[in-house]
C-alpha cells in the first residue's frame, strides 16, 4: 500500500501508486554492495499554502552542482558508534541524517522521529561512485536555518508541487531520485498527513536501468525493466506495464501502472 492507495499512472504531483511486492524489497543483493552509503533527509513542515519540503541548492562544483536537493551526505565511520551491538545499515544511515541536516542547515531533527521513504539503489553497471542511498522522512524542528557555505548557496521551504513546476519552466535543477521523490510526497493536506502515509507505505526501493538510447529511468515492475540494457529493449507495445520516469520532455512524467503497481 501506498500513500493513497491508487493503483494509476502518476503525472507529476499526483500521489504515488501502489507498488509490487518485489519493488519494496530493499535487502541488499550480493551484485549491489557499494563502497559508499548516504543518507537524504527530506524535513516537512506546514506553510500557508500546505506542506512544504526543505531544499538546498549546492555549489556550482562538486556533487549534484547546481542542483537543489534534500540534505544529506555520505555516512561516516562515527555514525556507527554508540549502537548497542551492530548496527543496521538504515539504524547508521539514519544516524547520518541527523548529523547532516545539522552540519548543512543548522537543523536539530530528531533521530526517533524519521521514517524510512525509500532506498536508491545504483545499477551493478555503474563503477564510479556507486552511492546508495536511504530517504528519510522526519518533521522539521524549531530553529533558524544556517547554511553551511560549503554545502549549500541557497534553501527554500517548498510545496513539492511548486519545485516540481519550477523544474518544468527550467527555473530548478533536479536530480531524478529528488523529482520522483517530490512527485510522491505531493498532494497532501498538511505534514501530519504525508508523515503518516509515509509510515503507513512499506520503504520502496529503486534499482534503476535506463532504457538503450532514450531518457527513460525503469524499475522493477515495468515491462522493459528486464531488456533496459539490451541493444534492443522490450518495445512498449508488447507490455503496459509501467513502473518510470519519461525524461524526454518537460515536465517529466512519473509512470506506474500495469499488475501489482
Amino acid at each position: 500500500m501506498t500513500n493513497d492507495g491508487s493503483s494509476t499512472s502518476a503525472q507529476p504531483g499526483d500521489q504515488a501508486a501502489a507498488q509490487a511486492p518485489a519493488a519494496h524489497d530493499t535487502t541488499v543483493h550480493d551484485d549491489e554492495h557499494t563502497a559508499l552509503v548516504a543518507a537524504t533527509v527530506i524535513l516537512v513542515r506546514d506553510g500557508a499554502s500546505g506542506p512544504e519540503v526543505l531544499l538546498i541548492e549546492r555549489p556550482d562544483r562538486g556533487s549534484f552542482a547546481g542542483a537543489w536537493v534534500f540534505p544529506g551526505g555520505k555516512l561516516d565511520p562515527e555514525d556507527a558508534d554508540g549502537f548497542e551491538g551492530e548496527p543496521s545499515e538504515i539504524d547508521v544511515a539514519r544516524r547520518a541524517g541527523v548529523r547532516e541536516a545539522w552540519e548543512e542547515t543548522g537543523l536539530e531533527s530528531v533521530e526517533s522521529e524519521y521514517v524510512t521513504l525509500s532506498c536508491w539503489i545504483p545499477p551493478a553497471m555503474v563503477t564510479h561512485r556507486r552511492i546508495r542511498t536511504w530517504f528519510f522522512v522526519a518533521p522539521a524542528p524549531e530553529g533558524e536555518l544556517v547554511l553551511s557555505q560549503d554545502e549549500a548557496v541557497d534553501a527554500r521551504w517548498i510545496r513539492p508541487q511548486d519545485a516540481i513546476d519550477l523544474h518544468t519552466r527550467g527555473e530548478f535543477s533536479l536530480f531524478p531520485p529528488t523529482w520522483v521523490t517530490l512527485a510522491d510526497l505531493a498532494g497532501h493536506a498538511d505534514a501530519a498527513s504525508m508523515l503518516a502515509a509515509t509510515r503507513a507505505a512499506a520503504p520502496r526501493a529503486f534499482r534503476s536501468r535506463s532504457i538503450t538510447d532514450r531518457r527513460i529511468l525503469t524499475w522493477e515492475g515495468d515491462g522493459a525493466f528486464e531488456t533496459a540494457r539490451d541493444a534492443s529493449p522490450r518495445p512498449d507495445s508488447e507490455t503496459t506495464d509501467r513502473n518510470r520516469l519519461d525524461m524526454n520532455t518537460l515536465p517529466w512524467v512519473l509512470e506506474r501502472a500495469g499488475a501489482g503497481l
